[in-house]
């Protein structure tokens, strides 16, 4: 490397970079300060533990022995800013990048005694022969590696979404993603109404190119956080089918760890990041553009790590006032980065909520904590299982980050892999999809390194397989959609959806959602106000941050929480 920048002249800017980037040196000798590695820890915490950890490789690579491979200054520039090391072609960083695909955030906050702290306690962390030889003895009987899962790549068809840009989110915050808009949702009624959602607490009533504030969680919940960003915050938002005239709406949102006593919870050795916590709100006016309304809490989980919290909350579009299902919430809760830090008893077991997809009756009140319901007709209520959680619908979910119904009743559950698979289920009552001893159709071995998967073995397995998986060749993180209903013919009966982090959109057809097989997925080509383009390429970033929402009369969103853009669907022509 140093070579190509002497080169080009460029050594003597390198080396002002190394000396001016940060106003104090960093220390090249850790601290065995007691009090200093605390500070770091507490740091670690904070700012790094979901995505790193020291037993295995997780959203970013495992961090045991990295002082010992890695300079001081490197890792700490690199921590810094990865994304400038990038930009310079510094090769290790690239080959981190190049890896992972997914940027870490810059974290140029970190004085010099904070960044001593840290890789101080980072340091405490050290490989050794005996963690590698139990990693290995875990694996035994396993069969080879699967390399390349999904060898078979995901091709273009030869159909061209044409999108047009509405507007630009209005700004949550003056740093970046200045808004984190998340979930687009239309109320039907007489007149309909599409609402759109910012992470860090707003709830948007959205018309065609602007955006009206509704509610603002920040301001009705004390203890609301949205950092450290990674989904926490206003996570989702769910109206009852008959608020038009009940006013009961439903959100999730993050607090600070110990805000209150959770209602789940597990031993207190174990750390707790935060907790997420449902709330019915009772809306005076539902019909009114600002809601002034009043909550009440239905419950909170405590989570080990910030990730995987609680994903969207739902209620089934399609169940009618004569149905079993209707007026019944359905909450997805992932792991909580259990699995990936040697947590995985509580996320493969259906005694906890975790790695699940709940449902629960707001109006009723036959839960432990007697402010919610369990309906009789869940796989577990009534003892039907000894010591199984009544709440749970089906479970074995790493991430189960959006759910949906096709027009021909199939309940579809996206699920967020870890290192190999990204997939979509079809949810059946009672039914379990295999994290963490799964990931896709693929056996993972949560006991030891779970960033390779192996074949499965020959025979009959209690796990449902995902009707849809692509591996992390193709993406990154599933941003699940919906099967099209709008008025145009191309899209007509297609799951629509992509990848968050790439930006890439793709199809299936709904009448290949099939259970026991895996749906043929291809990629639209992309035009922006007629320039051929990519997500990539027009957030300038890479990582997209796409998500994909229904408007009014059945029209189809794409919005990019890196930059805010929201752009409507016109029309799908083929090539």
């Amino acid at each position: 490397m140093f070579k190509s920048f002497v080169k080009y002249g460029l050594l003597a800017m390198l080396v002002f970079h190394f000396l001016s980037a940060f106003p104090q040196a960093v220390s090249l000798t850790y601290s065995k300060d007691k009090t200093v590695i605390a500070h770091g820890q507490s740091i670690f915490q904070q700012k790094c533990a979901a995505c790193h950890n020291f037993k295995q490789q997780g959203i970013g690579p495992n961090l045991s022995g990295i002082t010992s491979a890695m300079p001081a200054k490197w890792i700490s520039d690199f921590i810094h800013n990865s994304q400038q090391l990038v930009k310079k072609g510094d090769k290790r960083a690239v080959a981190i990048f190049n890896k992972y695909k997914v940027p870490m955030p810059s974290n140029a906050d970190l004085d010099a005694t904070d960044m001593n702290a840290l890789l101080s306690f980072i340091d405490t962390h050290k490989k050794s022969l005996a963690d590698q030889a139990r990693l290995d003895k875990t694996a035994v009987g396993l069969g080879p590696v699967k390399v390349d899962p999904l060898p078979a790549r995901i091709i273009k068809s030869n159909l061209v979404l044409q999108l047009e840009e509405v507007m630009t989110a209005p700004p949550s915050a003056d740093k970046v993603p200045t808004a984190r808009i998340n979930q687009m949702t239309v109320l039907k009624g007489e007149k309909e109404r599409v609402f759109l959602a910012d992470l860090r607490g707003k709830l948007y009533l959205f018309r065609h190119n602007t955006m009206q504030e509704v509610m603002d969680i920040s301001k009705l919940k004390p203890a609301f956080i949205h950092t450290p960003g990674l989904a926490s915050g206003l996570g989702s938002y769910a109206f009852h089918p008959g608020f038009n005239t009940n006013g009961l709406l439903y959100t999730t949102h993050t607090e600070k760890a110990g805000s209150a006593l959770a209602d789940f919870r597990y031993h207190d050795s174990i750390r707790v990041a935060l907790q997420w916590v449902v709330t019915e709100w009772k809306v005076d006016s539902p019909l009114s553009d600002t809601f002034v309304c009043k909550g009440r809490e239905l419950f909170r989980i405590n989570m080990p790590v910030e990730i995987h919290g609680m994903q969207q909350i739902v209620f089934n579009q399609l169940a009618t006032r004569d149905s079993a299902d209707y007026g019944l919430l359905y909450i997805g809760i992932g792991d909580g980065g259990s699995a990936e830090n040697g947590l995985s008893y509580l996320c493969n077991s259906n005694t906890k909520l975790w790695s699940s997809v709940l449902r629960i009756d707001p109006a009723g009140n036959n839960s432990a904590n007697k402010k919610y319901g369990i309906p009789s007709i869940n796989p577990y209520a009534n003892d039907k299982v000894p010591g199984a959680a009544g709440e749970i619908f089906a479970r074995g979910f790493r991430n189960p980050n959006r759910i949906s119904w096709s027009p021909d009743g199939k309940m579809l559950i996206s699920d967020i892999g870890l290192n190999n698979i990204e997939e979509l289920n079809i949810g059946f009552a009672g039914a379990d999809y295999g994290w963490p001893a799964r990931e896709g159709t693929f056996l993972l071995n949560y006991k030891g390194r779970m960033n390779v998967v192996y074949t499965l073995p020959a025979g009959k397995s209690k796990f449902i397989n995902p009707v849809v998986q692509y591996d992390h060749d193709e993406g990154n993180a599933i941003s699940a959609g919906f099967v099209y209903t709008g008025s145009i013919p191309l899209l007509k009966d297609k799951y629509v959806f992509g990848d968050i982090v790439r930006g890439r959109v793709f199809y299936v057809e709904n009448s290949s959602l099939v259970p026991g097989k895996q749906a043929n997925i291809k990629e639209f080509n992309l035009v922006f106000d007629d320039k051929p383009s990519t997500f990539l390429e027009v957030t300038k970033n890479s990582k997209a941050d796409l998500r994909i929402g229904i408007g009014e009369n059945d029209e189809m969103y794409l919005f990019t929480k890196t930059d805010g853009k929201i752009w409507i669907v016109r029309d799908c022509r083929a090539k």
